[in-house]
Order: structure tokens, then C-alpha cells, then sequence
């Protein structure tokens, strides 16, 4: 039976748009082949399945009356009724596609399509014109330099002359209308989007925040938007490690102050109550709690960096990646005068960059194996232990990192406290004794009380089964 918009208005309830169907429209499984629905405003340009890292998803584009592109991911059957979890993501190039660590919108926008994949039926709206709160992508590169200046994100566009916020969420409440969702579960942390939905029509069921580990370059940002714009807390409290609330880490990690010639240390492991961090023969499969392990990842992706020595390399074959929590694995450094590192480290495997520091002992097929497989080589000067560390940290700071999270070995541990390197050092405790074992310092040439490296300004969590101290070194 055909149908006259008139009749079909009343199909999508809540609709402030008149709609019309094409004959032979199926009333369910809203992107399944046949269907058409026509909104007012919006036209369909492409429709397809798009295969992601988190599954397939049918793809459908489609132009609304500004002339803007919007694009819509959806995962399962969103068009039979009832509510579907959505997230309404707005365009950040900087943020989503060149991984920038001024927002968390990349980080979001992954985290959302993992929990839609999840779930099994959801769908992601990618709102483009919605870069720097709808100004554009140039006028959030100016605010980011008054940001720079020691404006926060709303004063930033205030001494612009521009808006605060100018985004408008009609266009994207009409693209639901169109895939035939009219009540939703909005995955934001952003209370603007609930309202900017409910006014064009659609029903918010509830909101479900997406919060992500901060990065030390973000903190100040999602703090400000927590602050004055009304979003959800950017963190979650230790110790709930759930994946939508991140530990916060930032009170472990200290007051960040990167000195100008190398970057802000933070030196991090794990030990037993007797203070080992591996067995004599170097065992060190995973002592500590699920909690510490997430306290871990935070603090990864808090940085810009993490570094350990090759040794760490050969023996645990470490990844270095943010996995326990929402956030950006950070670039990963090793220490390899002699480049040892082999062919099938898991440092290798292609997810973020690695960097080997090396030295002129190096041979230089060893460098061009490495290179060949994605390792970034830098040279430094050498030491008698192998690299200068002062020489290596400050080629670290050349290539801007600003913040280094160091988690092994003891060789390197050891070497850097000594060279009196280390700037926090965070230190979880196990609720094991295992005996002679590998101890996290070794010698450091002292031997009077009064030349110990003197720790203050202590900050310390106790989990379901370790405790967790911080201090920054004297």
C-alpha cells in the first residue's frame, strides 16, 4: 500500500520532520537492502558494509540540508523499535584520524565502536561540521594556540570572537529519524547532546558515559569541560577499574615539569613484599592484581613514552600497550646498545611506534633489519654500561616527548636513579615473599645513609590486593 507523507508522519513517533516511506518498505531491520525512507532535509547517497578492527558494519551516508555528509555505522537491527545505544560523535580530525593527545576524541570514538561491536546492535552517527564545537578546523587550531597562552578550552575561543559551542544537533536527530531510530542510549559524556537530541525529537533513554585515561596534555582539557560545560568527570576513582571509568592516575604520577633538556621521568615496577621483582631465576610472570595491572595501563596512557632495556625485551618479551584501559598506547622506547632486539619481539608487531636507541656498536645490518620491520633508530653516544643515558633522554626530548614512563629492567632502573635521572618513582607492592630473587636497584655506589636518594611528597593507593606508592625524588 502506498502511502501519502501525510500517513506516514505518524509512523516515527516523535519526529518533528515530516516522512514519507517508498513502497515496499519493510517496517523492521532498518539498513537491510530494499528499504528507502525519505526525511525531510536528508537525502541517502551510499550504502555498504564496512569492515572495521571491530567487526563489519553497514555503512550508510547521507547528505542533509546544510550540504554536509553525515555517516552512519550500525551494527545489528536498529529499525524494529525499542532503544538503540548510539553514539553521536562529532567530527575531530585532529582527534580521530591524526591521533592528537590535545582531546580524547579519537580514543572515544574507538571505545564507542567497541562497546556498539559488544553489544551486537548499536550505531555510531559521525556528525562532520562539528569540528572544534562546529568553528572549524582552523579556528580550533588558533584556539589551541590561545590555549597555549594559558587560556582553557572555552576561554580559547572567547578571545577569538567565536562561540563557545556552536554546534547544532538538528541535522543529526533527522539522519536518526531517516534509519528509523527514534529512542536511544547516547554513549557521551557531554549533557549538550542529550538536550540538542531531545529537542530535535529524538528520545534520550539515558545517557552512558564514555570516560577514557587522560593524557597529561589533555587533563587540564577534559577538567575544564567537566568543570564549566557540565560533562562527566573525564576519570574514574581508584579502584574502579570498569572499562568506561579508567583509574586516575594523576595524583601517582605527580605534578608533571618536564626539565628542558630531557623529559619528566617516571620510573614504575612492580615488586614483591620482599622486594623482588622476579624470581633468581628470573621469573616474573604476573604477581600483582587485576586493579595494579589497570593502574599499569593508565599510567601508559597518561604518558608520552614508555621505555625499558633490552634485557626487559629478551627475557618478558613485553607489548607496551594500553589494553585494560580506554586510552593511547604511547610510544615505546627501548635501550639496545649492541641492537640485540630480535625480529619477533612483540615490540614489533606494527601497533604503535617503536623507537630503539642504539649506539656506533651497533652493526649496521642489525639497523636495517630493524628499520625494515617499523622500528624508528636513533643514534647516541655510548657509555660503558652501553647507552648515555643523559644523551638518550635528551633525544627523546627533541622528538617531543615530554613525558617518559620507564618500566624496566633493573639494569636500566638502577642507572638512571643512580645518574640521578628519575623524577617520581612509583613502586607497587605485592602481598608476596618468594625469597633470593631479582631485586628492581642494585648498586648505587652508596655507602652512608646520608647519601640515599631522598623521596618526598608521597601519594599511596591500597588495592583489593597490593599497595601502590608514589613519591617524587629529591
Amino acid at each position: 500500500m502506498n502511502r501519502t507523507p501525510k500517513q506516514a508522519s505518524s509512523w516515527i513517533q516523535k519526529c518533528p520532520v515530516r516522512a514519507w516511506v517508498y513502497p515496499g518498505m519493510r517496517r523492521c531491520g532498518a539498513g537491510g537492502l530494499g528499504e528507502e525512507t525519505w526525511v525531510e532535509g536528508v537525502r541517502e547517497l551510499a550504502r555498504l558494509v564496512l569492515p572495521t578492527q571491530f567487526g563489519e558494519f553497514q555503512a550508510r551516508a547521507f547528505e542533509v540540508s546544510s550540504g554536509l555528509v553525515y555517516l552512519v555505522l550500525i551494527k545489528g537491527d536498529v529499525g524494529c523499535g525499542g532503544t538503540v545505544l548510539t553514539r553521536l560523535h562529532s567530527e575531530c580530525l585532529t582527534g580521530d584520524a591524526l591521533g592528537s593527545l590535545r582531546c580524547d576524541c579519537g580514543v572515544q570514538l574507538r571505545l564507542a565502536l567497541r562497546r556498539i561491536a559488544t553489544e551486537g546492535r548499536g550505531l555510531l552517527l559521525y556528525a562532520t561540521g562539528h569540528e572544534g564545537r562546529g568553528v572549524g578546523l582552523v579556528n580550533k587550531l588558533l584556539a589551541y594556540v590561545e590555549q597555549d597562552r594559558g587560556a582553557d578550552t572555552l576561554d580559547a575561543n572567547r578571545r577569538l570572537g567565536l562561540p563557545v559551542d556552536a554546534r547544532s544537533y538538528d541535522d543529526a536527530a533527522a539522519v536518526l529519524h531517516a534509519v528509523r531510530v527514534g529512542s536511544v542510549r547516547l554513549l557521551t559524556n557531554n549533557p549538550a547532546k542529550v538536550r540538542g537530541l531531545c529537542a530535535a525529537g529524538i528520545s534520550v533513554e539515558r545517557m552512558e558515559p564514555l570516560q577514557t585515561a587522560a593524557h597529561h596534555r589533555n587533563l587540564s582539557y577534559l577538567r575544564a569541560k567537566q568543570r564549566r560545560l557540565g560533562h562527566v568527570a573525564p576519570l574514574g576513582h581508584l579502584p574502579d577499574t570498569a572499562p568506561s571509568a579508567p583509574p586516575d592516575v594523576t595524583g601517582l604520577l605527580g605534578k608533571v615539569d618536564p626539565p628542558s633538556d630531557r623529559p619528566y621521568v617516571v620510573v614504575t615496577y612492580t615488586q614483591t613484599l620482599d622486594g623482588r621483582i622476579a624470581t633468581a631465576v628470573g621469573d616474573s610472570t604476573r604477581f600483582s592484581g587485576e586493579e595494579q595491572r589497570c593502574v599499569c595501563h593508565a599510567l601508559r596512557a597518561a604518558c608520552d613514552a614508555v621505555m625499558v632495556g633490552v634485557g626487559t625485551v629478551l627475557r618478558d618479551d613485553p607489548q607496551l600497550i594500553v589494553r585494560l584501559v580506554p586510552g593511547t598506547s604511547p610510544l615505546r622506547i627501548v635501550l639496545d646498545s649492541t641492537l640485540r632486539m630480535p625480529s619477533t619481539a612483540r615490540m614489533l608487531d606494527g601497533g604503535p611506534v617503536t623507537v630503539v636507541l642504539t649506539t656506533g656498536r651497533a652493526a649496521e645490518s642489525d639497523r636495517e633489519r630493524l628499520q625494515a620491520l617499523g622500528a624508528g633508530i636513533r643514534m647516541v653516544p655510548a657509555a660503558p654500561a652501553g647507552v648515555d643515558l643523559p644523551a638518550a633522554l635528551g633525544v627523546l626530548r627533541e622528538i617531543g616527548v615530554r613525558t617518559l614512563l620507564v618500566e624496566g629492567g633493573a639494569r636500566v632502573i638502577t642507572s638512571l636513579l643512580g645518574a640521578r635521572l628519575v623524577d617520581r618513582l612509583i613502586v607497587g607492592t605485592s602481598a608476596k615473599i618468594i625469597g633470593a630473587g631479582i631485586e628492581a636497584v642494585g648498586d648505587l655506589g652508596i655507602t652512608r645513609m646520608t647519601q640515599g636518594i631522598s623521596l618526598r611528597n608521597r601519594c599511596m593507593h591500597v588495592t583489593a590486593d597490593d599497595v601502590i606508592t608514589a613519591w617524587d625524588v629529591a
